[in-house]
C-alpha cells in the first residue's frame, strides 16, 4: 500500500494529539520517502549550486538565491505526491504563505535552505527542512544535512531519530557549563546585553541555521537555544525532534510554545534545552533578564 493510500484509509479526524499518529502513518515509509527526496533534491538543486551562485536580498533583508527556489519548487512537485496536501515554502508570496497557515487542516511546511547566508558565503552550515503539519501542529519533521549528509528525523510520539538511530537524552548539566546557540540576536534587545555582559554559560555561538541548531541540540552537540523568532518553516521539524529526543522548549514569554489562536503564532520565540533541568534554569535565567 503506497503512502497516500495508507493514511487516506485511516480515520484523520481527530485533533493532532488524541492519539498516536502512528496510527495515521507508517513511520518508517514516510521517514524513508522523505529523507530519499531530500537526499536526491539536495544533490541535484542544491550543492552543483554551493559557491556558485548569486545571492540577492528579499524585502525583509534576508537573502535569497536560486538554489533556495530549485530546492523549494522540486519539493513543492514531489512531497503532494506522499500526502496530498499544501506546501507552505518560505520562498512563497506572503500572501499565499498566510492562506495555507489560517485554512490548511494540513501542510507540508518546507524550509528549502536554511542558512542561505552560510551557503552563499561558502560555510558548510545550513540544511534543508520538511516538517508535516496538522492545524499548525508538526507531526512529522525531517531535517537533512547535505554537507554531513545526517538525516534527522521525528514523528510526534514516536520519538527522534538520527540516520536511523533513535536519539536519548542525555546526562545534564548546569547554565555555567553549557554550550549555548543564540539566534537574531540583533533583536534581543535587552536580552542580547545581558548574555554578553554577564555570560552564564560555558559557550556562546551563533551559527546561522536554526533547522541544525535544533537537531545539534537533540543531539548533545549543543546545549540550549534562544532566539527572537522564527517563522514556522524555521522550527516546523526542528522543533519536535527536540522534544522527540528530550527536551523541552518555550517561547520568551509563554511555556505552550505550540499553542495557536487559529489564526496567529506566526513567529515564534524561542527557549530551549536538551535536557528538562537545564531548561529550568534556563529559562529562569533567560526571563529574569528580558
Amino acid at each position: 500500500m503506497q503512502l497516500l493510500e495508507f493514511v487516506q484509509s485511516h480515520d484523520a479526524t481527530d485533533e493532532p494529539l488524541a492519539r498516536p499518529v502512528e496510527y495515521l502513518f507508517p513511520p518508517a515509509s514516510l521517514a524513508e520517502a522523505v529523507i530519499a527526496l531530500l537526499r536526491e533534491v539536495a544533490a541535484r538543486e542544491l550543492m552543483p549550486r554551493f559557491r556558485h551562485v548569486h545571492a540577492e536580498k528579499k524585502p525583509d533583508g534576508s537573502l535569497v538565491t536560486e538554489a533556495d527556489r530549485a530546492v523549494e519548487a522540486a519539493l513543492g512537485v514531489d512531497l503532494p505526491k506522499l500526502f496530498d496536501c499544501p506546501v507552505l515554502g518560505e520562498e512563497m508570496p506572503e500572501p499565499l504563505q498566510r492562506r495555507i497557515w489560517r485554512e490548511a487542516e494540513w501542510c507540508w511546511c518546507v524550509d528549502p535552505l536554511d542558512g542561505t547566508t552560510n551557503f552563499a558565503n561558502g560555510k558548510r552550515y545550513f540544511g534543508i527542512s520538511v516538517a508535516l503539519m496538522r492545524h499548525r501542529r508538526s507531526l512529522f519533521g525531517v531535517v537533512f544535512d547535505p554537507n554531513t549528509g545526517e538525516a534527522f528525523h521525528a514523528l510526534h510520539g514516536g520519538g527522534a531519530h538520527l540516520d536511523g538511530k533513535r536519539l536519548k537524552p542525555g546526562a545534564t548539566r548546569h547554565l555555567a557549563e553549557a554550550s549555548v546557540e543564540v539566534g537574531r540576536f540583533k533583536r534581543l534587545g535587552r536580552l542580547g546585553a545581558a548574555l554578553f555582559e554577564h555570560r552564564p554559560c560555558r559557550k556562546l555561538s551563533m551559527s546561522g541555521a536554526s533547522v541544525l541548531q535544533w537537531c545539534h541540540m537533540a543531539c548533545g552537540r549543543v546545549d540550549a537555544f534562544v532566539h527572537a523568532g522564527e517563522q514556522p518553516w524555521d522550527y516546523a521539524a526542528g522543533a519536535l525532534i527536540l522534544e522527540e529526543a528530550g527536551g523541552r522548549i518555550a517561547t520568551l514569554h509563554h511555556d505552550d510554545y505550540w499553542r495557536s489562536d487559529g489564526t496567529g503564532d506566526w513567529s515564534k520565540s524561542v527557549i530551549a534545552a536538551r535536557h528538562p533541568a537545564l531548561f529550568d534554569e534556563w529559562k529562569r535565567w533567560v526571563r529574569n533578564h528580558l
